[in-house]
C-alpha cells in the first residue's frame, strides 16, 4: 500500500543460519530441523571455460544454470529462490511441530500452530466451498444506493486479504514531516500486475486481455453465474478497470516521490470526489475526524469519482464481486484456487505446477503472523555471533561510504555536509525487531481457516490506521525476520537486514572475507546506497522529502546517472524488450555502489593480513565471484516479459556484467584489456 516504503527496497535474498546443518540428501518435500549448508562461493558453480573478460555472468555462474533448471511450480529459480525452498522447509518443520498438541507450547505457539494447523486442512477448505466470501458477496448483492457505495467500500478493504477495490487506504509518514503519521490514498483496483497491460496495443497485451477477461469470466461462473451472463461481466469489469489504469501514474513515474505528495485536508479532499462522500468511509473505520491525507495520485481519484458515479449499480457490484472473488480465491476451495493459479501463474508467468500446500500455508503464516513465527526461526538459526558479524561489516561498509563522501570531485562542500549527517543518522537494524509485535488480540481457530485470514487481514488494518496521529515508530520493520531480503527506508532513514538474509551462501562464517564482502558487504552497500540513489537522495537525514542539493551538485548527480541509464538501455532481457533503464535506475545505482563500497570496505579489514588464493582464484577474484553468484538464475520467457515492464531491478545477468564492467580493479583482478566485453569504455560512476 505504502509506495514510498517500497521505492529503495531491493531484493537480495538469502536464507539465515543455523549453527548446526540439515542433511542435505533428504527427500525436498519433506520438513527439515536444521537448514541445509551451502557455501559462501562454489567453485562447482562456475564456467571456468567462459572467459570472464567477455562474459563474467557466465564465468561466475555457467555451472550452476546447467545444474539447476527451474522447478515446475516456480516462475523463476536463482540461489535466493533455492535458499528460500530451504528456509520453507525449515519453516515448515517448525510450524509442524507446534501444530502438534502439546501443552509446553506457549499461547503464541499455540496460536501458531493452529493457523498453520487450520491452512493444511485441505479437506475441510474444501468442504466449505466459497462459503467464507458469501457474508460479503451477500453485503454486495444488497447494494442499491450509489451513497451507501463509501461505507460498503470500507468494510469489504478492512476483512479482504490484499483488498484492491478501486483504492487503497492506510496510515504512512507524512513526506514534509517524518515525525508524524498521516492516512494516505493511493491508487488500486487494477487485476493485472501492470497499468501497461490495459493500455499497451501489441499483439502480446491484446491477447493476455482476452485470456484475463475469459478468467474472470470462469470466476464468475465458479460464484455461480451462467457462462453467457459471466461473460458480460467480465467484458464491464475489464472496461472499469482500464479506465482506472488511464489514470494511474506508470511505473517510472512512480518513482519520483514528489508525484506521489498531495497533502490535503477532508475538505479538498472532498472537492477532489465530488460524489464520493468520504465520510461514511472514514467513519466505518472510527476515523471521522481525520483532516490530513497524503493523496498519492489526484489524477487517478478524479477519474474514481467520476466511474463510481457514472457506472449502473449492477456494474459496481460486479466489478466488486470479482475483486473480492479475486482477493480470496487462494484461501477458498480447490476449484478458485486452481483458476486463480491457472490465470496469474500458469498463463501470465509460465508456471507449470501448483506448489504444494504446505509451501502456501508457511508463505501466508510468514506474511499473517510474520513476528510470532519470527521468534520461533531466530532462536533456532540466528546466533548472537552473526548479528554482531554483520552489525561489524556494516560499520565497515559505513565508514567506506565516509570516506567516498570526502573523495568525492563533484560535490561541494555544502552538500558533502549534509550527506554526512545523513550518512550518520542512518539506523542500522539486523536479525530481528528489539521490541516484538503483539499478537494477543488476534483470534485464531484451529478449524477455521478463511475466518482467520480474514480476521489477521482486520488486525493488520487496525493495526496500521492505528498509527495514524501516533509518533512514529522507528523500531518497526516492514519486513519479518525469515525473510530472504533487505531494505532501505528513505523515511525512517534506516537500513533493513532480516535474520534470512544473513547465511550461507551469502554471509559464510566458513569463508574468508573475500567472499563475505564481496556478497554480504555488496547486499549491505547496496542498501547504505539506496540513501543517495535518484530518490533516496531527496529526503533528508530525518527522512524529510527536502531539498539539500545545491543546484549544481543535482545536477552532476543527474549527469552521472544518466552514464548508466545509457549503460543499461542497451540490454535485451528478451525478445526484443530492452531494459526499462529509468525503472531500474535506483537499483542500478545501488549495484554499482554497494560493490564499490564493499571492495573499499574489504581492502580496509584485510589491510594488514596475508590473503591467500584459493580454488584457483586469487583474493580479488574470489570478491568478485563472490558478489556475482548471487545472481546465478533461469527465468521462464513469460516471467521475464513480466519482470521487464514491473521490476525495477535489472536482470541477473546485467547486476553482474554491468557492475564489473565499470571495476577497473575488476579489470586487474582478471588481466582484462581494453576492447574486452567487460571493460566499459566510458566508466559509469556516482559514489
Amino acid at each position: 500500500m505504502q509506495r514510498l516504503a517500497a521505492l529503495a527496497t531491493c531484493a537480495f535474498l538469502a536464507l539465515s543460519g543455523a549453527t548446526a546443518r540439515a542433511d542435505t540428501n533428504k527427500p525436498a518435500d519433506t520438513p527439515l530441523a536444521l537448514m541445509p549448508y551451502t557455501p559462501g562461493l562454489d567453485p562447482s558453480a562456475m564456467n571456468r571455460d567462459a572467459n570472464p573478460c567477455t562474459d563474467f555472468y557466465e564465468y561466475a555462474c555457467g555451472g550452476w544454470v546447467r545444474r539447476n533448471p527451474i522447478p515446475e511450480d516456480q516462475s523463476r529459480w536463482d540461489v535466493y529462490r533455492k535458499l528460500h525452498a530451504d528456509s520453507q522447509r525449515f519453516q515448515w518443520g517448525i510450524l509442524t511441530d507446534l501444530a502438534k498438541p502439546d501443552d509446553a507450547h506457549t499461547p503464541l505457539q499455540r496460536k501458531l500452530g493452529d493457523y498453520f494447523a487450520a491452512c493444511m486442512d485441505e479437506r475441510r477448505v474444501a468442504s466449505q466451498g466459497i462459503r467464507p466470501i458469501e457474508p460479503a458477496l451477500a453485503r454486495i448483492a444488497a447494494f442499491n444506493d450509489r451513497r451507501n457505495l463509501p461505507a460498503l467500500l470500507a468494510e469489504l478493504q478492512r476483512d479482504t486479504p490484499d483488498a484492491n477495490l478501486f483504492f487503497g487506504f492506510g496510515s504512512a509518514q507524512d513526506f514534509s514531516d517524518a515525525t508524524r503519521v498521516i492516512a494516505i490514498l493511493d491508487a488500486g483496483g487494477l487485476g493485472l500486475p501492470d497499468r501497461d497491460y490495459y493500455i499497451n496495443n501489441d499483439k502480446r497485451s491484446k491477447i493476455l486481455r482476452t485470456r484475463y477477461a475469459e478468467h474472470i469470466a470462469r470466476t464468475f461462473v465458479l460464484l455461480g453465474d451462467d457462462e453467457a451472463h459471466a461473460r458480460e461481466q467480465a467484458a464491464i469489469v475489464l472496461a472499469m478497470e482500464t479506465e482506472l489504469a488511464w489514470a494511474t501514474l506508470s511505473r517510472v513515474e512512480q518513482r519520483d516521490p514528489y508525484k506521489l505528495f498531495h497533502k490535503m485536508n477532508a475538505a479538498a479532499l472532498a472537492k477532489l470526489t465530488q460524489d464520493f462522500n468520504w465520510q461514511p468511509f472514514l467513519a466505518a473505520y472510527g476515523l471521522q475526524t481525520l483532516d490530513t491525507f497524503n493523496v498519492t495520485e489526484p489524477a487517478f481519484f478524479k477519474r474514481f469519482d467520476l466511474l463510481a458515479a457514472r457506472a449502473t449499480l449492477a456494474d459496481i457490484r460486479n466489478y466488486l464481486r470479482w475483486q473480492v472473488a479475486h482477493s480470496n480465491s487462494p484461501y477458498l476451495a480447490p476449484a478458485m484456487v486452481d483458476e486463480h493459479f491457472a490465470f496469474f501463474s500458469k498463463t501470465l508467468r509460465g508456471v507449470p505446477k501448483q506448489q504444494p500446500r504446505w509451501k502456501r500455508c508457511v508463505t501466508l503464516t510468514d506474511r499473517q503472523l510474520g513476528e510470532a513465527l519470527g521468534q520461533e526461526y531466530v532462536a533456532r538459526a540466528f546466533s548472537p555471533e552473526m548479528k554482531a558479524a554483520t552489525r561489524h561489516m556494516t560499520t565497515q561498509i559505513e565508514a567506506a561510504m565516509a570516506r567516498d563522501l570526502d573523495g568525492l570531485n563533484w560535490m561541494s562542500p555544502a552538500t558533502k555536509r549534509h550527506a554526512k549527517e545523513k550518512l550518520a543518522a542512518i539506523a542500522n537494524k539486523i536479525g530481528y525487531p528489539d521490541q516484538w509485535r503483539n499478537y494477543d488480540a488476534l483470534a485464531i481457530s484451529r478449524d477455521d481457516f478463511a475466518g482467520n485470514v480474514a480476521r489477521a487481514q482486520r488486525f493488520e488494518t487496525e493495526r496500521q490506521l492505528g498509527k495514524i496521529g501516533k509518533p512514529v515508530d522507528r523500531g518497526e520493520w516492514g519486513m519479518t525476520p525469515p525473510t530472504i531480503n533487505a531494505y532501505y527506508d528513505p523515511q525512517l532513514n534506516d537500513i533493513n537486514f532480516p535474520a534470512g538474509i544473513l547465511q550461507p551462501p551469502l554471509y559464510d562464517p566458513k569463508m574468508d572475507d573475500a567472499p563475505n564482502y564481496g556478497n554480504t558487504g555488496g547486499t549491505i552497500g547496496h542498501e547504505l546506497t539506496h540513501a543517495f540513489d535518484d530518490e533516496g537522495r531527496q529526503f533528508d537525514g530525518r527522512g524529510n522529502l527536502k531539498n539539500w542539493w545545491t543546484q549544481r551538485d543535482a545536477a552532476a548527480f543527474k549527469e552521472r546517472a544518466q552514464c548508466l541509464v545509457k549503460q543499461y538501455a542497451k540490454y535485451v532481457v528478451i525478445d526484443d524488450i530492452r531494459i526499462n533503464s529509468q525503472l531500474t535506475l535506483g537499483e542500478d545505482i545501488a549495484d554499482l555502489g554497494g560493490l564499490i563500497l564493499a571492495w573499499s570496505a574489504w581492502k580496509a579489514e584485510t589491510a594488514n593480513k596475508t590473503l591467500e588464493a584459493r580454488d584457483g582464484l586469487t583474493p580479488e577474484q574470489r570478491f568478485f565471484v563472490g558478489n556475482a553468484q548471487w545472481a546465478c538464475n533461469s527465468v521462464r520467457p513469460e516471467d521475464a516479459r513480466i519482470l521487464a515492464r514491473t521490476d525495477p531491478h535489472s536482470p541477473g545477468k546485467y547486476r553482474v556484467n554491468g557492475l564489473v564492467s565499470n571495476m577497473p580493479a575488476f579489470a586487474k583482478a582478471f588481466s582484462c584489456k581494453a576492447g574486452d566485453a567487460m571493460v566499459n569504455r566510458r566508466i559509469c560512476r556516482i559514489w
